[in-house]
C-alpha cells in the first residue's frame, strides 16, 4: 500500500470519529474505538539493537558496537531481523489481545544523534561521532526494519531531533545553541538521510530546546527542515514527557493546555507522556482548532494503514519460532565479531591454547551479564560472559583462575571510596602470580553510562564526569600490571575511556563495547585467534577530557576527529587486525552521471560561473594483506576540500568498504564517493561545492599521523581538480 492510498483510508476513517475520539488517538497509549472496529494500540516500542523490553529476542551488540563494524549490509540484515521478530511477537500478542507497552510495530530506533562528546551517557546508543558514518548505517537499518513489501513490516523512528547529546542531567531545561553551519554540517545530515533515502516513518523530538525553541515544537527544525526542505510525510512523536517540559522546565508556556497547543500546531502528532490528555481542555477553551487535531490523527492512522493493521498481510503468518532462531543468532555472532576493535598488540595476541598452563581472568566485567547488553535491550535465553567464553574455549588442559578483583565502581557521589564495597586486590594479585597470562576485563555498563536516571552515575545523570575508569578499577589495573605478567586488557564500554595506562604497560588492548548476550564467545575467539579482529573506532579516544571544550558548548570547534586540533590516544577509524593490510594504490575517475539513486548522489552545481555539475567519483583501490593470517579489514576513504577556507579543517570520511583478504592476497575494490562529499557549508548553512580543489585519501585508517604511527601504514592520496 503506498502512502497516498493509506492517507485516503486514514482520512475516511478519521472523518467518522468524534473530536473526543480523535484526541484520544494522539496519546502513545491510544485506546480502542470499538464502534469503528479500532483496537487499542500502544505506540511505544524499542529496538535499538534487537527487539527490546518485550521478553525474549535476538540481542545484537549495542549500537556503538554495530557502528564499529563499518558494515552497511550487516545493518540492513539486523533491521530485517528486528522487523521479523517484532512481527512474530506482535502476531502472538495481538491474538491474545495483549496490546500493552512494547508490544507494537512502531520501533523508536535508531538513535542518530552525533556522539560529539565522550562524556555523554547515551552516546553508546548512537553510531558514533561522524555524520557520514551515522547516515550510511542508519539508512540500511531503517530500510531493513520497514522493508519494501506491499505493507511496512515495521516502522522505524529517527531520534532525537535534533542537536541532542547531553548533558543528561539538564536535558529537560537545556537550550542547545547551534550555528546554521553546525546544523547543516554535523547535526542534521543523518536525519536528512533517514527521511530522504530510507523514508523513515517517524521522527522523535528531543527533550531540550534548540536555538531557544523546544525540539517538540521547533518551527525551524520540524517545518523548515523536516517537512518542507526534506519532504517528510510521516508522523512526529515527542520524547517521553517532553511536552510537559514546555511548562514545567523550559517555561515557554504557562500551562499544559498551552503546551498542547504549541506542540500540536507545530506538528507534534503523538505524545509519549501525559500532556495530550489535556487536548480536549485546549479545544473546549477555544485554544485549539479541530483541524489541527484531525491532521495529526490522520498522520497516525496513515502509519497504521501502512503497517497493515486493518488488513490481512503477508506478515501475519510469521511464526513465533523465528524469535532467537539459529539464523538470527548467527547474525548476532557475526555482528559481535565485526565489532571488536584491537587497539594494541605487541605480539601477545592471538593466544595459543597449547602454550598456556594457567590463564588468569580478572576484573568486574569478566563475568558480568550487564556488560554484555548495553541499554534498551531485550532478554536472551542464554548469556555467555567473557569468563565463560574463555573457559569454554580453552577446555580441560588449561586451568582458568578467576577473580572479580573489585566492584565495577565503589565511589559514592562525593568521589570517596565506599566502605560497603571492599575490593579483592590481594586475590587478584594471587591469581596473576599463579597465571602464565592474565586477561583483565574492565569498563562500564548501563548503570554507569546511560540515560538520565541511571543510578550508578554521579547525581544519577547518566553522563561521565571524565574519561577515567572508576577508581576501584584503576587501582585493580595497576595492581595486576605491577605483577609483571603478560597482560591483555579487555575494555567493555560504550564510549571512549582513558586507556593510557593499558596502552603503556599491557601487551594488548581490546575494545569490545557491549557485544550482546553471548558476546563472550566472540571475545574469546578473538583472543585465541579463531577470529581476526576487524572493527574500527567510530569515536575518538582522547587522552583526557581536559582536551575537550565545555560539555554544554554545542559548537563543533575542537570536537570529533573532523575538527580536533590536538593529539589523541586512539583516532577515529583506527583498529588493528591479525593480518597486515594496507592500501597500495588508488585511481580516481570522476563520474559524468549519477550512479545511484541515493540522495547522497544528487548532482551539485559548482559555485562558479559556468554552473558545471558534479556527480561524484569512483575510486579503484588496490588493497593487500602482507600478513600471514586471513582477515577482514575496512578500507576507508577520506576527502579534504583544499580550496575553501570555511571547509571542515580535517579530512572527512566519505566512503568505506569491508573486504576479506587471505594471507598475502591483493584485491582491487571500487568505492564510490558521492557528489555530496565534495560540498562544504558556509556560515549561513548553505551546502554547495565552493572549491575545485580536493585531496582524497584511502587506507585502513584515517590519514593522520597518529593512525600512521599506530598501524605502520600511511594512506594513499590523490589530488582532484575539476
Amino acid at each position: 500500500m503506498n502512502r497516498e492510498e493509506a492517507r485516503k483510508k486514514a482520512k475516511k476513517l478519521v472523518a467518522k470519529m468524534t473530536v473526543e475520539e480523535k484526541a484520544s488517538q494522539l496519546k502513545f497509549d491510544a485506546p480502542a474505538i470499538d464502534r469503528l472496529g479500532i483496537p487499542a494500540y500502544n505506540w511505544w516500542n524499542e529496538a535499538l539493537h534487537g527487539v527490546a523490553r518485550a521478553g525474549t529476542a535476538t540481542m545484537f551488540p549495542q549500537a556503538i558496537g554495530l557502528a564499529a563494524a563499518f558494515d552497511e549490509e550487516l545493518m540492513q540484515c539486523i533491521g530485517e531481523i528486528i522487523a521479523i521478530e517484532g512481527r512474530a511477537k506482535y502476531n502472538e500478542q495481538s491474538k491474545r489481545e495483549d496490546r500493552d507497552i512494547y508490544k507494537g510495530l512502531t520501533f523508536w530506533a535508531p538513535n542518530v544523534n552525533i556522539f560529539r562528546d565522550p562524556r555523554w551517557g547515551r552516546g553508546h546508543e548512537t553510531y558514533g561521532e561522524d555524520p557520514y558514518l551515522t547516515s550510511r548505517l542508519a539508512v540500511p537499518f531503517v530500510k531493513g526494519i520497514q522493508g519494501d513489501g506491499e505493507y511496512m513490516k515495521a516502522a522505524a523512528c529517527a531520534k532525537h531531533f535534533a542537536v541532542h547529546s547531553g548533558p543528561e542531567g539538564e536535558r529537560h531545561h537545556f537550550n542547545a545553541i547551534a550555528s546554521k553551519k553546525d546544523l547543516e554540517e554535523t547535526y542534521l545530515p543523518a536525519f536528512e538521510a533517514c527521511v530522504k533515502e530510507a523514508g523513515v516513518e517517524a521522527v522523535m523530538g528531543a527533550y531540550n530546546r534548540t536555538n531557544d525553541e523546544p525540539c517538540c515544537a521547533n518551527e525551524e527544525l520540524m517545518n523548515g527542515y523536516l517537512r518542507k526542505k526534506w519532504g517528510f510525510e510521516g508522523h512526529y512523536v515527542s520524547d517521553c514527557w517532553a511536552v510537559r517540559d514546555f511548562h514545567e522546565n523550559h517555561k515557554v508556556t504557562g500551562a499544559p493546555e498551552e503546551s498542547v497547543k504549541l506542540a500540536l500546531e507545530t506538528g507534534c502528532d503523538l505524545n509519549c507522556g501525559c500532556t495530550y490528555q489535556k487536548v480536549m481542555n485546549a479545544y473546549r477553551a477555544g485554544m485549539l482548532d479541530e483541524s489541527v487535531i484531525t491532521a495529526s490523527c490522520e498522520r497516525l492512522f496513515t502509519a497504521r494503514y501502512l503497517l497493515g493493521m486493518f488488513d490481512e498481510t503477508e506478515y501475519d503468518k510469521i511464526p513465533y519460532t523465528v524469535v532467537e532462531c539459529k539464523e538470527h543468532l548467527s547474525v548476532a555472532k557475526r555482528a559481535a565479531a565485526e565489532s571488536m576493535v584491537l587497539l594494541k598488540n605487541d605480539g601477545i595476541l592471538p593466544l595459543k591454547k597449547d602454550g598456556i598452563g594457567t590463564i588468569g581472568i580478572i576484573g568486574p566485567n569478566a563475568n558480568s551479564r550487564s556488560a554484555l547488553v548495553g541499554n534498551y535491550h531485550g532478554t536472551s535465553s542464554r548469556y555467555i560472559t567473557v569468563l565463560e567464553g574463555i573457559q569454554d574455549m580453552v577446555g580441560e588442559n588449561t586451568r582458568v583462575m578467576y577473580s572479580e578483583g573489585c566492584d565495577l565502581w565503589k565511589e559514592n557521589v562525593s568521589g570517596l571510596a565506599d566502605p560497603n564495597k571492599p575490593d579483592r586486590l590481594s586475590e587478584a594479585k594471587t591469581v596473576a602470580d599463579y597465571s602464565d597470562v592474565v586477561v583483565v576485563v574492565v569498563g562500564l555498563d548501563e548503570t554507569l553510562e546511560g540515560e538520565e536516571g541511571d543510578t550508578g552515575n554521579q547525581f544519577a545523570s547518566g553522563d561521565k564526569i571524565d574519561l577515567n575508569l572508576p577508581l576501584s578499577q584503576r587501582q585493580l589495573l595497576k595492581a595486576v600490571l605491577d605483577c609483571n605478567k603478560p597482560t591483555i586488557v579487555v575494555n567493555m564500554s560504550g564510549s571512549a575511556i582513558d586507556l593510557s595506562v593499558a596502552e603503556e604497560r599491557a601487551g594488548a588492548v581490546l575494545q569490545t563495547w557491549y557485544p550482546g548476550a553471548r558476546g563472550g564467545v566472540e571475545v574469546a575467539q578473538v583472543l585465541f585467534g579463531e577470529i581476526s579482529p576487524s572493527g574500527k573506532l567510530p569515536v575518538t579516544f582522547y587522552n583526557s577530557s581536559a582536551d575537550l571544550p565545555d560539555f554544554r558548548d554545542y559548537s563543533m570547534k575542537n570536537r570529533t576527529y573532523r575538527y580536533f586540533e590536538g593529539e589523541v590516544l586512539y583516532p577515529f577509524g583506527y583498529g588493528l587486525t591479525y593480518g597486515d593490510c594496507s592500501v597500495k594504490d588508488m585511481d580516481v575517475t570522476l563520474c559524468d552521471k549519477a550512479v545511484t539513486t541515493s540522495s547522497e548522489d544528487t548532482k551539485y552545481t559548482f559555485n562558479k560561473a559556468d554552473n558545471s555539475e558534479c556527480y561524484g567519483a569512483d575510486l579503484k583501490i588496490t588493497v593487500a594483506n602482507n600478513g600471514s593470517v586471513e582477515t577482514e579489514d575496512v578500507v576507508q576513504v577520506y576527502i579534504q576540500d583544499t580550496g575553501f577556507d570555511k571547509a571542515i579543517p580535517n579530512p572527512c570520511l566519505c566512503g568505506f568498504k569491508r573486504v576479506r583478504l587471505g594471507a598475502g592476497e591483493e584485491k582491487e575494490i571500487t568505492v564510490h564517493i558521492s557528489a555530496r562529499a565534495f560540498t562544504s557549508v558556509d556560515d549561513e548553512g548553505n551546502r554547495k561545492i565552493f572549491s575545485d580543489s580536493f585531496k582524497v585519501f584511502a587506507g585502513v585508517s584515517q590519514p593522520d599521523a597518529r593512525s600512521a604511527e599506530l598501524t605502520g601504514h600511511k594512506c594513499v592520496s590523490k589530488d582532484i581538480r575539476f
